[in-house]
């Protein structure tokens, strides 16, 4: 499956827009998938980080009071950081801070989707134009362009995450576990 979505994505000539179309597809069985383990699973082992980036994106977007309309971006990401909630409830009964547990490791993995496709590693750079336009901008060793909503100082960062460090202390009444402790430290 992961190998089929990836060549969906990439046999367009533009990976940005198949990819939206197919998270859009996708999205609603992500909504019923039952368990965590299997979420993970499937947005774990997907080989498009352009998907990944995507469906995460909307599963953000999903989880917010007022969504945003801005292009994925690092300060998109700070959006979802003070303005989502803990995910929807899916059909398994999880904790409170569970839930907080799971949106925090997609955070983190939309962070590291995003970083794949639009600030490093090199052949990855150019994710978001067609195989033949890449191989081009990879022998031209062109770099991608930064959106304005890439450029974030670390302050915004320590804002949002104690915003959201606040809400969560506020939504779980009692001090946070280690566990999003640890993620929290990771995500920052």
């Amino acid at each position: 499956l992961q190998r089929m979505l990836s060549m969906a994505v990439e046999v367009d000539r533009s990976p940005t827009c198949s990819s939206r179309k197919i998270a859009d597809d996708i999205f609603p069985f992500i909504l019923n998938i039952p368990l965590r383990s299997q979420r993970e699973a499937l947005l774990n082992t997907m080989e498009s980080q352009l998907l990944r980036c995507r469906l995460l994106e909307l599963l953000f977007q999903h989880s917010c009071d007022v969504p945003t309309t801005s292009s994925m971006s690092l300060d998109k990401i700070l959006y979802f950081l003070s303005h989502s909630s803990v995910l929807p409830q899916f059909q398994d009964e999880t904790a409170t801070w569970q839930r907080w547990d799971e949106m925090l490791q997609y955070l983190s993995l939309l962070l590291l989707s995003y970083q794949r496709v639009k600030l490093a590693f090199p052949l990855a750079e150019h994710l978001r134009s067609s195989l033949s336009d890449r191989m081009d901008l990879i022998v031209q060793k062109a770099k991608p362009r930064l959106q304005d909503s890439d450029d974030i100082s670390q302050l915004d960062i320590q804002l949002k995450m104690s915003d959201l460090i606040s809400r969560m202390q506020e939504t779980l009444g009692q001090p946070l576990p280690l566990q999003i402790q640890e993620k929290l430290f990771m995500l920052q």
